[in-house]
């Protein structure tokens, strides 16, 4: 069968991996780089050549059984990072981070707040409350309503929550609060966000992300094409007619390892349920910058943290990863990749500018998640990606192997019979 793959992030990459001994694969990137959000640069530091990684970073072997499994079986070495977090606010001079004592309290003054003892307390008393919701299996349509139910403070909203929600998820602040709650304490619970101590180690890989990028790659790599966008998408009851920049090509199946919105947009003649479901699952765009301003760092070396959460009054949300601690980096100079906030940033500084897009869940999106197999197998077209799950790696390989599945269980129609 001649097949296309949409998108060489980790959802197309395992597709491809999977069904290339077998079919005669295809995969259409429009970027210039295969792997998507698994972005490496080769950076040249003053201990030499370091390759930093800029969009998937971390990953753990207790919530990604499925992406870890595959590295394992294609002998990537992985290395053990720091996942700290700390939230600064340059305005008033606020800052913490929620390592051991010494960083808490990194700012002194917090030992004789009430203010932040009261916040520490909240944080234990969330914790305890989003279990308990979780066993008695309450339901609250949004975060909002489950905080005012149980009357959480403005103080433990701005200076703890919002921030730590809207880091994992690169999600506007302002938003956060109307992301469905249930999801968000089953995702906190899984990985270990709603526990003090017995948190999952996490882990980077050995040469930054491109490496297992290039191991999964080699079977196929001939057969991706870069620097080729797609334009539109036909199909009928025998064929797919893929038209990209380079021109039109005709296949048996597509499977679309793109975005949701990029996904609608191309099919020429969606269905009604494609429309409905795809449209209901949004993105956002994020700008991402790698650079050496160690400014964008908490002002006391204490605070300093893996992902360091900036509190600003307008705009998207914003945060800086120090890639020295997360990768394990050497020297003195301090490799930061910054999520938005980018005029902050000193331009002589700059080495990488990115822009990457992140799913918004929201109720909406949710419902449209468990209505995926609406979609699968319908008009020799499959779907897969990380935003059928919460929007990390393990949810791209995991709808990717969904995918298979439902193609190698597919009806097979009367023109595909040899």
């Amino acid at each position: 069968m001649k097949i296309a793959v949409i998108g060489s992030g980790i959802s197309g990459n395992v597709i491809a991996s999977k069904l290339c001994a077998r079919h005669d694969i295809t995969v259409f990137e429009r970027n210039g780089h295969v792997g998507g959000h698994s972005h490496t640069h080769l950076v040249q530091t003053p201990s030499g050549p370091q390759y930093i990684d800029s969009g998937f970073i971390v990953f753990n072997y207790q919530t990604y059984p499925n992406f870890t499994k595959l590295l394992s079986e294609l002998g990537v070495e992985v290395q053990k990072s720091i996942m700290s977090f700390s939230v600064s606010c340059k305005a008033t001079n606020f800052e913490y981070m929620g390592s051991n004592l010494n960083t808490l309290f990194s700012q002194r003054r917090n030992l004789i707040r009430p203010s932040f003892w009261k916040l520490l307390l909240e944080i234990n008393r969330f914790n305890s409350c989003a279990k308990s919701t979780l066993k008695r299996e309450e339901n609250f349509d949004t975060l909002r309503h489950f905080l005012d139910k149980e009357k959480f403070s403005n103080d433990f909203q701005r200076l703890y929550l919002i921030p730590m929600a809207a880091s994992v998820w690169s999600a506007n602040h302002r938003r956060i609060l109307d992301f469905p709650a249930r999801s968000l304490f089953k995702f906190l619970s899984n990985h270990g966000l709603l526990n003090i101590r017995n948190r999952p180690t996490w882990y980077v890989i050995q040469g930054g992300s491109k490496t297992y990028v290039e191991a999964l790659t080699k079977p196929f790599k001939n057969r991706i094409k870069l620097s080729t966008e797609v334009v539109k998408i036909e199909r009928n009851l025998s064929n797919v007619f893929i038209e990209s920049t380079v021109g039109k090509e005709e296949f048996d199946y597509v499977f679309m390892a793109c975005h949701s919105d990029d996904a609608l947009a191309l099919l020429k003649d969606p269905s009604a349920a494609e429309k409905s479901i795809l449209g209901s699952i949004k993105y956002r765009k994020n700008k991402a910058t790698l650079h050496t301003d160690s400014r964008l760092m908490p002002n006391r070396k204490r605070a300093w943290a893996a992902w360091n959460y900036h509190m600003l009054d307008e705009g998207p949300v914003s945060l800086t990863y120090n890639m020295n601690i997360l990768q394990g980096l050497k020297g003195k100079t301090q490799y930061c990749v910054t999520l938005n906030n980018e005029n902050a940033i000193n331009t002589n500084l700059i080495i990488k500018e990115m822009e990457y897009s992140h799913p918004e869940f929201t109720s909406e999106a949710l419902y449209a998640q468990s209505r995926i197999n609406e979609l699968n197998g319908k008009r020799r077209t499959f779907y897969a990606g990380a935003y059928w799950g919460y929007g990390f790696h393990e949810d791209g390989v995991l709808s990717a192997l969904n995918a298979i599945n439902c193609f190698n269980n597919r009806s097979i129609p009367d023109s595909d019979i040899p």
